[in-house]
């Protein structure tokens, strides 16, 4: 039996953690989701710890997979409104759920008779996931623009798009860059009528949005289940569902189309194989924590912390409408909102979102910036900061208060990153991605000192990053963020 050194090993992994971003506390304002309950912590590590062997491959032969999957998805079924039509997966994360709605529209679209090449219909502001889904399942992505003030897409421009070809309509509740809520009970009618499938990417929104009222009190438009017309919705269980990453549910209408989500082959010689999810072999780990979550809190406990993320949302969004030099972009829905700059005044008044999110982060809080975007109609969408919010947020809003209006004085009057600075400190002969090797992608990152090395991270300011995203034609940009993050993860040379 091999011996080894325990505490060596976790010593070198603890340091290793000490140098992340906090995924606890509520200093960061994304990617992570913080319930401030630490006996949930406990909970899904030691329901993690039980199922570690376990491969969910198989629920025939794991039972308790079965088990698990069933009473979370019956769950997510009853919030979203579903009836016993309703039926679902749990997944590896969001990304995972919407490449399978992609998949499933696109197999029911050639079995109702499509032929070619489908196309797939969505605002802007859906998830990127959704244009991974159409490069691998080859749909014709048509992004449609979506107002620039608001980031609000409206129905019509959506609803004329659709005809024969189309496979799948996806709108947002709520999209991630804006927190905006699409018009879903309009386009999914359309849909309906059309006999074209609507999917609802409620990702971030599924388990939050159920128990979340309207700026003004009221209830919110209608968006899951109860809406005709809408045949699929993806919720993240590794976000407002507070388990780790990664779990997320994809629920369907109809059992028989979501069959066409599922991959089956007995042509080899060894066992049927028979899949729901694009993976095979797969960890039980992030559903037995969020099957033991769903266990602890059910619909009350997660109505609690929808309350707190509420509370600490509008108190946020009143402070930084209160900031001189920034705005709320748009109504937000949902315990997340995106802050631009307030072109209304004077430049020596406004403050530039990600000058304010750099020194945000120099006081100990981490904000994510948004580079701005050309939309296919020739207008632009501002760049932007995104703060997501979670019930831990609640007990900190007085230092974040602090923060975010210190930041703002500091950078108040502050210009943004001249992309045509950031350009002209380039070598010349950017404009074509394909030549782009390994060796001269790295040698430009290594120039803009942003080459991995030992501990790989970005600058501590990244508003002149992001000014270089924005500025790059598209697929130069893209193909130095892949080399920056491939070599982030290469062994030594």
């Amino acid at each position: 039996m091999a011996s080894f050194d325990l505490a060596a090993i976790l010593g070198r992994l603890s340091a290793l953690r000490a140098a992340d971003a906090p995924t606890h506390g509520g200093r960061v304002l994304s990617y992570v989701y913080d319930s401030g309950l630490p006996e949930l912590d406990e909970l899904a590590a030691e329901a993690m710890r039980l199922v570690q062997p376990v491969n969910g491959l198989d629920p025939t032969t794991f039972t308790s997979v079965a088990v698990m999957e069933r009473e979370v998805v019956g769950f997510a079924r009853e919030l979203l409104h579903g009836d016993d039509e309703v039926v679902g997966s749990v997944t590896s994360g969001g990304t995972e759920s919407c490449l399978l709605a992609v998949k499933t529209a696109r197999d029911a679209w050639r079995a109702a008779g499509g032929t070619g090449t489908p196309r797939l219909v969505a605002p802007v502001t859906v998830h990127a996931a959704f244009q991974k889904a159409a490069a691998l399942f080859d749909l014709a992505l048509e992004l449609v623009p979506v107002d620039a003030e608001t980031g609000r897409v409206s129905a019509d421009s959506l609803v004329e798009r659709i005809g024969r070809d189309v496979a799948l309509v996806v709108v947002s509740a709520p999209s991630y860059p804006y927190a905006t809520l699409d018009p879903v009970e309009e386009v999914a009618a359309a849909c309906d009528a059309a006999g074209v499938a609507c999917h609802v990417d409620a990702c971030i929104g599924g388990w939050v949005l159920p128990f979340w009222r309207s700026a003004d009190g009221s209830a919110l438009p209608a968006w899951d289940f109860r809406v005709p017309g809408v045949t699929s919705v993806s919720a993240d269980l590794h976000k407002y569902g507070y388990a780790p990453k990664g779990a997320s549910v994809l629920l369907q209408r109809d059992r028989d189309r979501q069959r066409r989500q599922y991959f089956a082959t007995t042509g080899w010689p060894g066992y049927p194989v028979v899949n729901a999810t694009l993976l095979g072999s797969k960890s039980a780990a992030a559903l037995a924590a969020s099957w033991a979550i769903v266990q602890a809190l059910g619909a009350r406990g997660f109505a609690r912390l929808a309350e707190s993320c509420g509370r600490a949302t509008r108190a946020l969004v009143d402070v930084v409408g209160d900031i001189e030099g920034l705005r709320v972009v748009g109504s937000p829905t949902g315990p997340l909102f995106a802050v631009a700059t307030d072109e209304s005044l004077p430049e020596e008044r406004r403050v530039d979102p990600h000058h304010w999110a750099d020194r945000v982060r120099r006081r100990g809080w981490i904000l994510q910036l948004q580079p701005g975007l050309a939309q296919p109609d020739g207008t632009r969408l501002p760049h932007t900061t995104h703060l997501t919010i979670t019930p831990v947020t609640e007990g900190r809003l007085d230092e974040l208060e602090a923060a975010l209006r210190g930041a703002a004085s500091e950078a108040r009057g502050v210009p943004p990153v001249d992309r045509g600075a950031v350009l002209g400190a380039l070598p010349p002969g950017l404009a074509d991605a394909a030549a782009l090797d390994s060796a001269t992608a790295a040698h430009i990152l290594g120039a803009l000192g942003l080459t991995g090395g030992a501990t790989p991270g970005l600058p501590d300011d990244q508003a002149p990053l992001l000014a270089l995203v924005e500025a790059l034609p598209r697929p130069v940009a893209e193909r130095l963020l892949v080399e920056l993050l491939a070599r982030a993860v290469e062994p030594p040379a």
